[in-house]
């Protein structure tokens, strides 16, 4: 499975587009066992008529056909920078896991994994931010009810990668026919381009989060003077009302103040959850780009002390 989604990666990931696929397999005891994927096709605007629904379907029965297993277990996504924490993949991971409890979302990195280190994290959401999608209400007074912060909307799954004996076989024949030279490449401290796109991206989070803080701001100051312009016409209608007894008038009828003055509505915070949580990605690539160059670093110094 691992090597079809670095291949489907290599054969259809171009920069920073990103490839996607459904999981196969089945549930063993306390375990998910992921044995089969396949990818979603490249489709363009041009196929509009293309139904992603009846594809997988068409695509499991054949699959059953030649008993090879078929039943959905999640789904798989590509990375650009660790770019993944977006409403897109909530949504999506939120439709496979209300209809699989199960179903977990594979995060692939070719960057990272370019660099020697395979990278691959499984994800699912947690059950207070399943609660609240299926309310569907990401106002600031519902999120906070549910304790919902942007450290515990996604909860990690550890993954267990198992080869057969073929597949080792494999490994070991490609890696003979490795192109690289020069093993000593993997030392190489130039990373500066990767750091620099990191901090690129995250400046625009962090951007993207100021103006959304903005907005959150302008509608705290617009309650705030609602409420002073709800306060002011009470205090009028009271003055009035007193007026008119002792003038010896009937009172003025009560009137809904809600229909005079209507709530204004909350802006959606759960954007900015997700701002938050994607900043927090960026920052611990951040860290682990530094970490690697300074463990090259000790290395290369090792190294060159041994041939010294």
């Amino acid at each position: 499975v691992v090597l079809k989604i670095i291949k489907h990666y290599q054969e259809e990931g171009q920069g920073n587009e990103v490839v996607q696929g459904v999981l196969l397999g089945l549930v063993v005891d306390d375990r998910l066992e992921i044995t089969n994927c396949f990818p979603f096709p490249q489709h363009t605007e041009d196929d509009a008529d293309f139904d992603e629904v009846q594809y997988q379907m068409e695509m499991m029965r054949s699959l059953r056909h030649v008993n090879i297993d078929h039943l959905h277990v999640g789904w798989y996504q590509s990375t650009y920078y660790g770019s993944f924490v977006t409403r897109a993949l909530l949504d999506s991971q939120f439709s496979y896991q209300h209809a699989i409890e199960e179903s977990v979302v594979l995060i692939y990195d070719p960057i990272k994994t370019a660099q020697g280190s395979l990278s691959l994290k499984a994800y699912r959401l947690t059950p207070k931010l399943m609660e609240v999608c299926k309310e569907k209400d990401f106002s600031p007074e519902a999120l906070k009810k549910a304790n919902i912060a942007y450290e515990n909307m996604f909860e990690e799954v550890p993954i267990v990668i198992k080869n057969s004996y073929l597949i080792n076989v494999m490994l070991w024949e490609l890696e003979k026919k490795s192109a690289v030279a020069d093993r000593h490449e993997l030392l190489s401290l130039a990373s500066s381009n990767h750091l620099g796109k990191s901090l690129q991206l995250l400046m625009d989070r962090v951007d993207e989060m100021s103006q959304d803080i903005v907005k959150y701001n302008t509608y705290l100051r617009n309650v705030s003077k609602q409420q002073q312009q709800k306060h002011q016409y009470q205090q009028r209608r009271q003055q009035e009302n007193i007026q008119r007894q002792s003038r010896g008038e009937a009172p003025l009828p009560e009137e809904d103040i809600n229909k005079l003055f209507k709530p204004l509505q909350p802006p959606a915070r759960m954007d900015s959850l997700l701002i938050a949580g994607q900043i927090n990605t960026y920052c611990q690539n951040i860290k682990e780009f530094n970490a690697q160059n300074l463990g090259k670093l000790f290395m290369a110094q090792a190294l060159q002390d041994y041939n010294n």
